[in-house]
């Protein structure tokens, strides 16, 4: 639970080794690159082989592909130019494809109710012509009254399929719709047309599903490209002078002496300085992976500022019991670790699918035990007594609950103050943040036991806190009392800050409200309908608890955010950083089907 301390160093080597030493120091992937002097735009070359949005264009279609073949890691004549090729000739093939079949299912649909025809030649009627309408059926009064040569040919629930035998096309006031179209192709053919099509379209997708194989070579390609891209972009950042360059940037403590070794080997100038005090250096998380879910949460939503603290690990504690207590069910958490199993393999493919995977491991273990402590099952009883007895909590018990939701909250805001206070330990802005996790402490005690004097002093100390050491330096000054005053008026934003908690409680009573009503209503059904009451209890059952289930695990993943990132990060967070972006080529890691 860290922010790395980093440093700038500067490289400075000859011209001529200058594109050798970039790649190089590409490859290593430790320095966060600072512009010497402001790079050019870079517009990308439009031949075949480099061009990034075709390469992701094709790429992004056959990953899209259900199945996969096993991947060509080795191919030493591939040829990028004649796979791109191959590759837009299918997508075009089988969207030209695709579009045809959907036209012709929805002609066909369409005819299906008029029946197999071929219009007849003119001569064949007497020089009449076939007039069809799609007739609601409320309106045939009008078609009776038509005085026209007219049949019903089909009839369904909705309208009459009309056909009026007519020279010329009957009057718009004489129909009371609008004659239909139903083109001179007849159902049989468009039928043998849409077979046909079908066995095309599977020789299409099938020679996709056979280029799918070359996934991991474009992959290559396309890493390749970007990497060249970002070389060309920081060669231009570098700062030269006649025949020396010199490139700067921040890199991490511990990767310094790897930094070093290297600049040894290349013969370059290595300097290493510390961040002036004025600078901010970019911000490098670093947390244990069976941890680092926190981290991903975190880096999605704002990146702590690099003079900050890493909020990484509370996060994910806090976030584990919010989420536990929303749902409130030992039953949902059993279903959700199914899902999780399920997808469990699935989840190994990255350092970010597996962080995401730990926390959602933590998820399902925290509201397990939650589920049991409260004792609910499907909205049910315990199954067995055993299971019974460890019930702790009763989420009816209003008083309890809300004390418990108040005093998490207080708790959590305690904590966001008291980091505040040791990020800002050099100034005497630390004491008002301690002034501020003293009043909530002491209000919460107040609160919990009728106010003794030793709460009230402790709230009436932390007010005063605020108030003489909001805005203050490292030297206190009189005259900056009244910014804390105006500071004050936050009081009102932390007593809602920590009513919010409250949200715990209403959203755990709801989700175990919404299953015992399910349960009630599935039992009432199967006892007033006998036998298929049955049926009609058990598919309540399946969709009321799927649909809770579901609206529970929403609900847990929102608001548990929401009170980490918004209620917590107000009070614990100042400023915003920005992430910590290595100079480095991309990764592609091949796998197999």
């Amino acid at each position: 639970m860290t922010i790395l301390r980093v440093q700038k160093v500067a490289l400075i080597g000859l011209t001529q080794d200058k594109p050798s030493i970039l790649d190089a120091v590409q490859s290593l992937g430790l320095m966060h690159v600072i512009p010497l002097q402001a790079a050019g735009t870079h517009t990308q070359d439009d031949a075949l082989e480099v061009n990034p949005e075709r390469l992701k264009r094709a790429l992004q279609y056959l990953l899209a592909s259900r199945e996969k073949r096993r991947q060509v890691l080795r191919a030493p004549n591939f040829n990028l130019a004649e796979m791109l090729t191959r590759i837009d000739k299918n997508r075009s093939q089988r969207l030209e494809m695709t579009s045809r079949r959907d036209f012709l299912e929805k002609r066909i649909r369409d005819l299906e109710p008029w029946g197999d025809f071929n219009l007849p030649e003119v001569e064949a009627l007497a020089h009449q012509k076939l007039w069809f309408y799609l007739v609601p059926n409320f309106k045939m009064r009008e078609v009776e009254r038509s005085g026209l040569i007219w049949t019903s040919v089909h009839q369904d629930n909705r309208y009459h399929y009309i056909v009026v035998l007519s020279a010329t096309e009957p009057d718009a006031n004489r129909m009371p719709v609008a004659r239909t179209l139903t083109g001179q192709v007849p159902l049989s053919q468009l039928e043998q047309e849409l077979e046909d099509l079908e066995i095309a379209l599977e020789s299409v997708e099938a020679e996709r599903e056979a280029l799918t194989r070359w996934i991991y070579q474009l992959q290559l390609y396309m890493a390749s490209t970007a990497d060249a891209a970002d070389l060309a972009r920081v060669a231009e950042m570098t700062w030269d002078v006649e025949d020396v360059f010199a490139l700067q940037g921040w890199v991490a403590v511990k990767d310094i002496e790897a930094l070093y070794d290297f600049a040894q080997q290349q013969g370059l100038v290595f300097l290493v300085e510390e961040a002036d005090v004025d600078e901010l250096p970019p911000t490098r998380l670093e947390n244990a992976e069976i941890l680092g879910g926190g981290q991903e949460v975190v880096s999605f939503f704002q990146t702590p500022n690099y003079h900050a603290w890493d909020p990484s690990r509370v996060v994910f504690f806090s976030f584990t019991a919010f989420f536990a207590i929303i749902m409130s069910d030992a039953g949902y958490a059993l279903l959700m670790g199914g899902l999780l199993a399920y997808y469990w393999r699935r989840l190994d493919s990255s350092v970010t699918a597996r962080r995401l995977r730990n926390l959602s491991l933590a998820l399902v273990t925290a509201s397990l035990v939650w589920g049991v402590a409260v004792g609910s099952y499907f909205g049910a009883e315990a199954p067995i007594a055993a299971l019974a007895a460890l019930k702790f909590f009763d989420l009816k018990d209003f008083d309890g609950m809300m004390a418990l939701s108040i005093s998490i909250g207080a708790a959590h805001l305690i904590l966001a103050n008291v980091m505040m206070a040791w990020v800002r330990r050099r100034s005497l802005q630390a004491y008002a943040s301690l002034g501020w996790a003293l009043a909530v402490l002491s209000a919460l005690l107040g609160w919990l036991f009728s106010w003794p004097w030793i709460t009230q002093f402790g709230l009436l100390a932390g007010v005063v806190l605020v108030l003489v050491m909001t805005e203050q330096g490292q030297v206190w000054q009189l005259r900056q009392i009244w910014r804390g005053g105006l500071a004050l008026t936050n009081l009102t934003k932390l007593f809602g800050d920590v009513l919010s908690y409250l949200r715990l409680f209403a959203l755990g009573l709801a989700s175990a409200s919404l299953a015992i009503t399910f349960n009630q209503l599935a039992s009432d059904v199967a006892t007033a309908l006998p036998g298929i009451g049955v049926f009609l209890q058990v598919l309540i059952l399946l969709t009321g608890h799927l649909l809770n289930f579901v609206l529970t695990v929403v609900s847990g993943v929102i608001h548990g955010l929401r009170l980490n990132l918004i209620e917590f990060y107000n009070w614990s967070l100042a400023d915003e950083g920005y992430a910590f972006q290595p100079f480095a080529k991309q990764e592609v890691t091949p796998w197999k089907t």
